[in-house]
């Protein structure tokens, strides 16, 4: 890298100064460069298409970095930098060269953007998390933005992500970025697939791999599998998967590296479920995020319409009568099982036979597919095995084992092998995993004071039952009584094929909820899948130790 590239390089980089002299010097010089560089080339009459999707910070090509600063316009959480950027963009447009406008409305396309925009404001916390994201990443992303509705949640996330890619570690930089690549593909998911491909181009990494992954060291090749079986059939995994990477020659995994990789797969295969399950829309700099074609008023009706603009939070009337006393019928059976649980214990046989009736069930419930999925324009296009995702296996369902916790927990085994292995990364997942698990804010819906524990643990057994993981101290029975059959709908799509999920089904489920609630169940949703799916490749890899 050139110097004076090195020398931009810091200048983005003091935009996320907590120091609002520092800041305002960095502005003072991009502002000149910029207008500089627009001065030169004087007005552009017409662009053929947008650009293409570029990282921070921006590579020269003017369009980059306009499309870069219009992020920052919109997303930078110090208000100084987005009012200096606004204004810098205007200037540019007055000089009669075209400027970049946000395509889509918002972080998300779920959540209307004012109520996501409104949670840093009001809520000192979430507004210095961000700040702190944004110092160490020099982007906010809308992952974040809207995780900032749980601002616990979000501290506990950034701090483990962070730690998987950046901090030491036995795995180098660019191979962090590229297994992140590769678990996000497994879902198609091109949100998190452009945002590594930027990151890991920005540490160095070969461009080559970016063609697929024949083209990336046979080392990586050797985890696809790995990854396939873990993102749709973890119980398939088995000590020989292990050994097979343990004992590959010179491109052998040590137990260490193998860990770090399995983490990394895990988060990314789960972080896909909630990118799709909360409906997030490309980042504004990146490809798709922004387009520097004039708005047309004929455009903006068709954008209104699709994206369902203008009603400002629920849905159709009719429907809302009819939902009217679905808290209250949560509410009351929450009461009732709370109750019958006072009174009388199964027995451990009528216990295992709910357990496996519900795993039957589970497998049985379809995912919204029989639309299908567009394939992806993008780089995950390359990591694509189409021959292997969940539907090929769960038409009317295989036969998934059982897994019997107190064999083989988190608490006690997983936690343990993790930290031995990538010293407090352990620590941070078991945070991670309780504050999704025990995040209460006591209400639901409009109802304050309620005791949610018996609904999220429902929830979160569900998931870990679709995965065959059974707790011999739940009484199965339970899921059938709290979650409906929409919600379970929705619980699989997200889980087993996120790419599938659709606004229509996010809106389906607990209409009277709020946002935020919805987003605390995707988070739910997020650990617990994670958490079954760690649970199978620590099992596998202790039984190779062992």
């Amino acid at each position: 890298m050139e110097m004076q590239d090195q020398e931009s390089l810091g200048r983005w980089d003091r935009l996320g100064s907590r120091d609002a002299s520092s800041r305002a010097e960095a502005m003072e010089i991009i502002c000149l460069e910029v207008t500089r560089k627009v001065e030169a080339i004087g007005p552009i009459t017409s662009l053929p298409h947008s650009p293409p999707a570029s990282g921070s910070p921006p590579k020269n090509d003017l369009n980059d970095t306009l499309a870069h600063i219009l992020m920052l316009a919109k997303r930078c959480p110090f208000e100084d930098v987005r009012e200096r950027f606004v204004q810098l963009l205007q200037g540019i447009q007055d000089l009669g060269v075209r400027i970049p406008r946000p395509l889509g409305n918002g972080p998300s396309r779920f959540i209307p953007e004012k109520e996501i925009l409104q949670i840093s404001k009001v809520d000192t916390r979430t507004q210095s998390i961000f700040e702190d994201a944004f110092a160490a990443l020099g982007r906010l992303d809308n992952i974040s933005l809207v995780m900032g509705f749980h601002p616990q949640y979000l501290e506990s996330f950034l701090r483990t992500q962070h730690y998987l890619l950046q901090m030491d570690g036995p795995l180098p930089l660019h191979y962090r970025h590229y297994i992140g690549i590769m678990a996000a593909a497994r879902h198609q998911c091109s949100y998190l697939v452009n945002l590594h491909v930027n990151d890991f181009l920005q540490v160095g990494g070969d461009p080559k791999w970016l063609n697929g992954l024949d083209e990336a060291p046979k080392k990586l090749q050797l985890l696809g599998e790995l990854n396939k079986i873990l993102a749709h059939r973890p119980w398939l995994l088995t000590k020989e998967h292990i050994e097979g990477l343990r004992k590959a020659e010179e491109h052998s995994w040590s137990l260490a590296e193998l860990i770090h990789a399995v983490v990394l797969l895990t988060h990314y295969h789960s972080l896909a479920s909630f990118t799709f399950g909360c409906g997030i829309t490309p980042e504004i700099h990146c490809d798709g995020g922004h387009t520097f074609r004039p708005p047309s008023l004929s455009q903006y009706c068709v954008c209104d319409i699709a994206n369902g603009n203008g009603h400002a939070y629920h849905h159709d009337e009719l429907g809302n009568q009819e939902m009217c006393g679905e808290v209250e019928v949560l509410m009351e059976r929450m009461k009732q099982l709370q109750e019958c649980r006072d009174d009388e214990e199964a027995s451990q046989e009528e216990m295992a036979t709910r357990f496996e009736r519900e795993k039957t069930e589970s497998m049985l419930v379809v995912t919204a597919e029989e639309e299908e999925c567009v394939p992806s324009r993008d780089i995950s296009r390359h990591f694509e095995d189409t021959s292997y995702g969940y539907k090929d296996f769960s038409r009317r369902g295989e036969h998934v084992p059982t897994f019997r916790a107190q064999d083989y927990s988190w608490e006690d085994h997983g936690f343990s092998l993790v930290n031995r292995l990538y010293p407090d990364v352990g620590q941070m997942l078991d945070e991670k995993f309780q504050m999704a698990y025990n995040l209460t804010y006591n209400t639901m819906a409009t109802h304050k004071d309620v005791d949610t524990s018996m609904l999220r643990r429902a929830i979160w057994n569900y998931i870990h039952c679709m995965f065959g993981i059974r707790y011999d101290d739940y009484d199965y029975g339970e899921i059938n009584q709290l979650l409906d059959r929409s919600f379970k709908i929705y619980i699989k799509t997200m889980v087993c094929s996120p790419e599938k999920t659709t606004k229509r089904m996010y809106e389906s489920f607990w209409r009277q909820f709020q946002h935020s609630e919805k987003v605390h169940v995707n988070l739910l949703l997020m650990e617990a899948r994670m958490q079954a799916e760690l649970l199978y490749a620590l099992r596998a890899i202790t039984r190779y130790m062992t």
